[in-house]
């Protein structure tokens, strides 16, 4: 069976609910390997949900279905506040990525309750001004920005982790419609330890299977680069 499209590969996936600081509840879903013990942990930020983002965001419902059996990682989706994807709506409004910290917080809270191994914050677009603007907060090996527009961070922001020894890897789409790579080195210099990675024919959204096959191929060479190369058949 050829690996591609919505195909979910055996996984255990459990409804989550997140309690954030300031008493909301939000939705999402932990999915981990079946038959092993995860050796880390995705925990995904989604892109903007007033352009359509939602845990379900195609990336990041992908690397859900494929990367626990593939990979044997763990991988927790959730929707940020006033955010509605089938498995439900969050609770609370869109704050522009101000209150959303909380949101952010209440996963890293499940990630240690449920002792989940080696979390790394994976943004795609908004997902990754979330990520840079607040992962520094939390007990994480690193952050992989998708896409990252840099709207909502500032470059106080982005220079704060010069310096720290946790790893920064973005993903940048050779046609991105906010960033793209020879802008990116420019924004992002302030890093010298960051990994910018262009995506050759890269487009924002990484449509298309060949794009998403690149984007988990990088992601599994931060995370757990023993489990590459990823198979394109599940027996």
């Amino acid at each position: 069976m050829e690996i591609r499209g919505p195909l979910e590969l055996p996984a255990t996936r459990e409804p989550i609910e997140l309690s954030t600081a300031d008493e909301l509840t939000l939705v999402g879903e932990l999915t981990l390997p079946e038959n092993a013990q995860p050796v880390a942990t995705l925990v995904t930020l989604h892109p903007l949900p007033t352009a359509g983002g939602f845990m379900d965001s195609h990336i990041l419902r992908k690397a859900s279905a494929r990367l626990p059996a593939l990979a044997d990682l763990a991988v927790l989706r959730f929707n940020t506040r006033g955010t509605t994807s089938p498995r439900g709506t969050s609770e609370g409004k869109f704050d522009g990525g101000e209150a959303e910290q909380f949101d952010v917080a209440a996963a890293m809270d499940l990630v240690r309750e449920r002792s989940l191994p080696r979390p790394w914050l994976l943004g795609w677009s908004f997902g990754t001004e979330l990520a840079l603007k607040y992962g520094r907060e939390h007990d994480v090996e690193g952050i992989i920005l998708l896409s990252p527009p840099l709207h909502r961070t500032t470059a106080e922001e982005i220079a704060a982790w010069a310096g720290d020894e946790r790893r920064v890897i973005a993903l940048i789409p050779e046609f991105d419609d906010y960033l793209r790579p020879e802008e990116a080195q420019k924004r992002f210099a302030s890093i010298p330890d960051i990994t910018l990675i262009p995506v050759e024919g890269g487009k924002h959204l990484w449509v298309g299977e060949t794009q998403t096959r690149r984007v988990l191929t990088e992601i599994v060479a931060v995370v757990n680069p023993d489990a590459l190369p990823l198979p394109n058949e599940w027996p």
